[in-house]
């Protein structure tokens, strides 16, 4: 497999949702028939062999069909170094496992992940640590919904 559109990601199946950051990679997954995506856990970034055992054990648990990794484009659309990080972080996927990966723009995700544990009455003490699972849950329902616009 190599990176694709996300209208090549295999039809059917459970997808994981991937945030990555410098520190943490935000986890998300959606149900098989891809209606909702929900976060599922922050890996601590240690060495990328360790994150790549986490981040798989969690694919193989949920028997994913793929996964969408979020692209931290720039507000005016460029890719500057983060995105350019994120694309070298799905390349050594790919070198690991052979498993179709879609990148999808995550403008605002962190923002709107924020957002959304105020409303929900998350205390921002607790914020930090769901940040980027939230976010990557964020990227995933975008994914998804993006999916269902396009198949229907």
């Amino acid at each position: 497999m190599s990176l694709t559109d996300l209208e090549n990601l295999p039809a059917e199946g459970a997808l994981l949702g991937v945030d990555p950051g410098a520190k943490r990679i935000g986890v998300a997954v959606c149900d098989p028939r891809r209606s909702i995506a929900t976060a599922l856990d922050t890996i601590h970034r240690t060495k990328l062999a360790a994150d790549l055992t986490a981040l798989f054990a969690l694919y193989d648990s949920r028997q994913c069909a793929g996964l969408v990794i979020g692209l931290p484009v720039n507000m005016d659309g460029s890719e500057g170094p983060r995105a350019q990080s994120a694309r070298a972080f799905a390349r050594n996927i790919l070198k690991h496992r052979d498993i179709a990966i879609a990148m999808h723009d995550e403008r605002l995700s962190s923002a709107a992940a924020d957002d959304a544990m105020a409303e929900a009455g998350v205390k921002p003490a607790q914020r930090r640590s769901l940040r980027d699972q939230t976010a990557a849950a964020i990227i995933l329902q975008s994914a998804i919904d993006r999916l269902g616009a396009i198949r229907s």
